[in-house]
């Protein structure tokens, strides 16, 4: 479990309302090869990391809403899948989803390795033409991701430095290519 979680109350409903006025308001015609973009003019959804412990998820766009759950480590990856002033809409490896001031967030990309299994271990390969096995990572180990060539992804855990592939990871779009060129 990513942190700990509390009760939800009537007040998403309220968020969920104030978010689709919003979302409207700034809704316009999209082409069919346009990225879609917050209001920040950054990709939606992307992902970032916390940087900082801890740091309260509320259940809507306020300090003023309940919190939902809290992260009690930085460095764990969250998707943002909307934006609604200085508040971020982030979803975390177990698909729980709430609201968090952007100044908590950074750009640096993390992952965790395969946080769907329960057991196990992932190789990490010394390079991606190698099948020399550098170290074997168990599921849900928070890695920082240096890059991604859309099949493998280099990665760095404490003192170890390999390529996971991309599929392993969650932190990363499937085929993603990072950093852009």
């Amino acid at each position: 479990m990513t942190g700990c979680k509390s009760g939800l109350s009537s007040s998403l409903l309220i968020a969920g309302l104030a978010l689709l006025g919003a979302v409207a308001a700034t809704s316009g015609p999209a082409s069919a090869q346009s990225v879609p973009t917050g209001p920040s003019g950054l990709q939606l959804p992307r992902f970032a990391s916390m940087k900082s412990h801890p740091v309260n998820i509320r259940v809507g766009p306020s300090r003023d809403y309940d919190i939902a759950w809290t992260f009690t480590r930085s460095g764990i990856p969250v998707e943002i899948t909307q934006e609604f002033d200085v508040w971020y809409r982030v979803r975390d490896s177990e698909g729980q989803e709430g609201w968090v001031q952007k100044s908590f967030l950074s750009g640096k990309r993390t992952a965790l390795i395969a946080p769907w299994e329960k057991s196990g271990s992932i190789p990490m390969r010394a390079r991606p033409d190698n099948p020399t096995v550098v170290a074997n990572v168990e599921p849900n180990v928070q890695v920082e991701v240096a890059n991604c060539d859309g099949t493998w992804c280099k990665v760095t855990v404490e003192r170890y430095s390999g390529y996971v592939e991309q599929q392993r990871l969650w932190g990363v779009y499937p085929k993603e290519k990072y950093p852009v060129d």
